[in-house]
């Protein structure tokens, strides 16, 4: 079995897109459309990374930063992708404690080598 990721991102056809290029990376992908799915999921599973697009329906990419470091009490490593890359955005995420920040749009590849660098800090 691959490592576990969790992408959460309501843009489905980029989604699809990352989805896709994880899987044949070797990854076992679980994508989440919301931060209500996503919420649910991370009570009962844990994956070994968490990509996710800030903007999100119902828990943002930066509520979900910190339901993971301060709720859950977890560190596991977080991307953290957005179109909005103002520098607000960027701090508020490295603050609350990302690992890494991709400005949309994002790469395929780049992302993989990303989430395998993450990956094997641990």
């Amino acid at each position: 079995m691959g490592k576990r990721v969790l992408l959460a991102d309501d843009d489905q056809l980029l989604a699809s897109l990352l989805n896709f290029r994880l899987k044949k990376g070797g990854y076992d992908v679980h994508h989440s459309s919301n931060g209500k799915e996503v919420k649910e999921y991370l009570k009962t599973e844990m994956p070994d990374i968490i990509v996710s697009d800030i903007m999100m329906p119902y828990f943002s990419g930066i509520e979900l930063i910190d339901f993971v470091r301060n709720e859950l009490k977890s560190n596991t490593p977080i991307i953290i992708i957005s179109s909005a890359g103002n520098e607000q955005n960027v701090l508020s995420a490295f603050e609350l404690g990302a690992n890494d920040f991709i400005t949309k749009p994002v790469s395929p590849t780049e992302l993989l080598v990303r989430v395998a660098r993450e990956i094997n800090k641990i």
